[in-house]
């Protein structure tokens, strides 16, 4: 066979394809498509090719295989309008519609009188309307089905949560009766069905009092898991009814009095001596975190001194009366307080004799006392000048206890003392409080009762706490995490029901991840320090990126993000917004490397860092906003953030789009925030309903390079909505005319960004084509630059920014053709080396609009663009 019949061989075999199409014999089409693909060596011959077999497949209903068809089509000519129309239908039967609403709404913009493609856009925008009701019914009647497989259940189940947090879904589930339908689902004996069920009513009853409506008895629940949801939301429906009282009794002594000598009194109860209320393992952290809740929610100095008063009055009364167990007593409640309001508890600690009376119970013959005081003296050595005190009194009896002591219960104690003392200089490598190679010895002896599981629970907390002081140390670090049996203890430790350790495994990983607040000295100041003999510190060798992104891997490894996504889940007081603002710190860590990120995303670091950005203290907020940013730049939004939790990234990812934050949290929240706005219209809408534009019209402006071409990549995907092109609509404002500029800018990345924009504007709006002239007198130049520039990208741009303008109106069309344009155009679509195929067909179509205007005759351009090169 000649080389010019194997070139004929695939145009018959489409031919043959096509006849058999019309005839009705899909499957001898799809065939004769398949031959003719497996010889065709034209790119643009394949692509009819593929848009022709995905139209057999539509038919045949084989509507992945026809998607797949119309992508490969348009992968090789992206304006092929026949191929993106299949592949619309293909997602609509897919149930992927909003991929079906962005490939209808484009084929519609290319072809507005295209009657086919109006009539599926009408279709799609009707179906999304009430897609969100139907998604609400679907989810029910699946967690009602007891017939339903478990996994569709439970992603049912996470779908209705995530809709009950925003304001648009909770109303949704009220319409849907919603309430009535959670109340069903109350009685099942599935505990992830009534955990769902308790944590919608908490998203439901959040802030609204009118929602507060009557809750089914499921406080004895057997299942603690399910007890503690019912406490939340019982929680929150108390601070919704509540929220306009809080302002009457706030500052009243009266008022806070009774409530918080209860508090105190639990706070200092010692199990073993008194007859006070029963204590279970997390009673008094609940009550350091209850007072802390208190303390903050303060608002004036008066208030702050009152509630100081009560309790220094409290821990006195206790402390002046006669007997051991009344100043036991004083001494934890002291304890308590330094672990919730520790302003409150230092003050009270500074109480005279009280300092005194915790080292000498350290040394008593009694277990219970060398346990009270031994404690306050690990919760007092909190300041750098209270653990100079303790360090001169107490270091020698600390030691003798661990060394001597023959109940493990105060050995433990003692040594987290000791390591708390031996970690006062914090990471300042020169100010080291005991000799060379103590720390690594004390590290060790907390890995070795950390690791023994004959141990109690308690007793292996503590050394977990001991860790947390002891890892400000770089060799102890390096240590811990090569000693992979004692993470995965600690990682177990974390995942039981001890909820008080969650805070001191926070604070851990903090340390062995670097991710606490590095404050860089000024070198001007610096040297003045060093000039002056002042204290200078040093960070140590080991402290160096490479050291820490090697116990990131290790720390990956030992399955670290499995452990944060459960001390996430945990509903429990202890875990504090200082413990959240910790975890957020070591995802943030975590996913610095873009190669670690589909790991965090695959255990779960995906979801779990969304109720982080919302739920946290402010700097934990952002570091968590900051890591769903980086996820959402490099991976896959709908896969990392399944569901309705997609809709739940965007609040955190546009709080970052602050003054507040660094140039580079604004950086990658423009970057994560440019890949949603291009999923879908749904999440557009999302990110305009939470004043995403402003924000971002603002960063255009941005003086840095990188941020100003991320801003106006993000407006090029928004700008695909009909709200933000009204902006551009609007009279009075120079938002065309900043893109019309940026189109002319040196910086290719902001360039590509800005003719993007104005290329998408002038085809969903023509009447913007007649403003440009407007905006500058080099608005010419600037068009013209793109079509002769060596970027293909920029000259694809520039030649659809022409046919827009020409299509548009006739005046602007014979000022673009009485210009260099014409010969550009001409040259363009010839096509040739270094020309694409899309390219050249838009060129030709600017000529053809010429030629239909009367402005040139029919091969006028082809002959001005002989010899021409562009």
């Amino acid at each position: 066979m000649s080389a010019t019949e194997k070139e004929k061989e695939p145009i018959a075999l489409k031919e043959e394809g096509n006849s058999l199409f019309k005839a009705g014999d899909l499957h001898g089409a799809v065939c004769c498509y398949t031959k003719a693909l497996k010889l065709s060596q034209s790119q643009a011959e394949s692509a009819v090719l593929h848009r022709n077999r995905s139209a057999c497949y539509l038919k045949l209903e084989e509507h992945s295989k026809a998607e797949a068809d119309a992508s490969k089509a348009l992968d090789n000519d992206p304006g092929d309008v026949k191929a993106r129309f299949r592949r619309a239908q293909a997602f609509q039967k897919l149930g992927r519609l909003d991929q079906a609403f962005l490939d209808a709404q484009r084929c519609a913009q290319l072809e507005p009188k295209n009657k086919a493609f109006q009539d599926l856009l009408r279709q799609l925008g009707s179906i999304q309307q009430n897609s969100t009701d139907a998604r609400v019914q679907q989810m029910f009647s699946l967690l009602l089905d007891a017939s339903a497989k478990d996994s569709d259940r439970q992603k049912a189940a996470q779908n209705l949560v995530v809709l009950s947090r925003e304001e648009a879904g909770a109303e949704q589930i009220f319409r849907n009766e919603g309430v009535k339908l959670i109340q069903k689902l109350l009685p099942s004996k599935q505990e992830e069905v009534v955990l769902s069920a308790l944590r919608t009513l908490v998203g439901l009853c959040t802030g609204h009092q009118s929602r507060v409506s009557q809750l089914c008895t499921v406080m004895g629940s057997g299942a603690s898991t399910v007890s503690l949801a019912a406490c939340h939301l019982l929680q929150v429906m108390f601070e919704a009814l509540t929220e306009g009282m809080k302002r009457e009794i706030r500052g009243k002594d009266e008022a806070i009095l009774p409530g918080l000598k209860k508090i105190l009194e639990v706070a200092g109860t010692v199990a073993e001596l008194s007859d006070g209320p029963p204590l279970t393992d997390n009673s008094l952290m609940s009550c350091s975190v209850l007072l802390s809740k208190l303390y903050d929610d303060l608002n004036s100095d008066k208030e702050r001194e009152n509630f100081n008063k009560l309790c220094e009055e409290y821990v006195q009364q206790h402390f002046s009366r006669p007997g051991l167990e009344s100043k036991l007593r004083a001494i934890q409640t002291v304890s308590v307080l330094l672990q919730g309001p520790s302003e409150v508890g230092n003050r009270t600690m500074e109480m005279s004799g009280l300092m005194d009376a915790v080292i000498s119970l350290c040394a008593s013959e009694e277990v219970i006392h060398q346990q009270v005081a031994v404690e306050a003296l690990i919760h007092a050595a909190g300041k750098a000048k209270r653990a100079s005190f303790i360090t001169a009194n107490g270091v020698a009896l600390l030691k003798d206890l661990y060394k001597k002591s023959e109940n493990d219960r105060i050995r433990v104690r003692a040594l987290v003392g000791l390591c708390k003392l031996g970690s006062a200089g914090g990471t300042d490598f020169s100010m080291k409080q005991f000799a060379e190679g103590s720390t690594l010895k004390l590290a060790k002896q907390c890995r070795k009762w950390l690791c023994n599981e004959s141990l109690p629970p308690t007793s292996r907390r503590w050394s977990v706490e001991g860790l947390a002081y002891l890892t400000f140390d770089a060799d102890v670090k390096e240590d811990f995490v090569e000693d992979k049996s004692a993470l995965l203890a600690m990682f177990e430790l974390a995942k039981s029901e001890d909820k008080t350790v969650l805070f001191a495994v926070g604070s851990t990983l903090v340390n062995c991840t670097n991710s606490y607040e590095v404050e860089k000295p000024d070198p001007q100041l610096l040297e003045l320090a060093k000039y002056a003999k002042q204290h200078v510190p040093e960070e140590h060798p080991k402290d160096a990126p490479s050291y820490v992104e090697k116990r990131l891997v290790k720390l990956l490894e030992a399955g670290i993000v499995s452990a944060l996504v459960c001390m996430v889940k945990q509903e429990s007081p202890a875990l504090t917004e200082a413990c959240k603002e910790c975890i957020a710190r070591v995802f943030l860590a975590l996913v610095e490397r873009q190669e670690d990120r589909g790991t965090v995303v695959a255990h779960g670091g995906g979801k779990a860092l969304i109720p982080l950005a919302s739920d946290n203290t402010d700097a934990g907020k952002i570091k968590a906003a900051q890591a769903l940013a980086k996820i959402t730049i490099t991976s896959n939004p709908e896969i990392a953030f399944p569901g309705e939790r997609i809709y739940e990234v965007v609040r955190p990812l546009v709080s970052l789009l602050s003054l507040e934050c660094t140039l580079l949290q604004n950086f990658e929240a423009l970057m994560a925030l440019t890949n949603l706005a291009g999923i879908s219209d749904r999440l557009r809408q999302k990110l305009i309903k939470e004043k995403a534009v402003p924000k971002v019209e603002g960063y255009m402006f941005e003086e840095h390079e990188l941020v100003r071409a991320s801003a106006t990549e993000c407006m090029c995907n928004l700008v695909l909505s009909t709200e933000v092109q009204k902006l551009y609509l609007a009279t009075g404002n120079d938002r065309l005319k900043l893109l019309v500029l940026y189109s002319g800018e040196e910086d290719e990345r902001l360039r590509k960004a800005a003719a993007g924009t104005l290329a998408m504007l002038t085809a969903e709006q023509p009447e913007l084509c007649a403003r440009i002239p407007e905006t500058t007198t080099h608005w010419l130049e600037i068009v013209q630059a793109l079509l002769l520039s060596d970027i293909a990208d920029l000259r694809h741009r520039g030649v659809v920014i022409v046919q827009n303008m020409m299509q548009a109106e006739k005046s602007l069309a014979e000022t673009l053709i009485e210009s260099e344009a014409l010969e550009i155009l001409s040259v363009l679509a010839k096509g040739g080396e270094g020309i694409s195929v899309p390219i050249s067909k838009i060129a030709q179509n600017c000529l053809d609009v010429a030629v239909e205007y009367g402005i040139i005759r029919s091969g006028e351009g082809r002959e001005k663009g002989k010899g021409t090169e562009p």
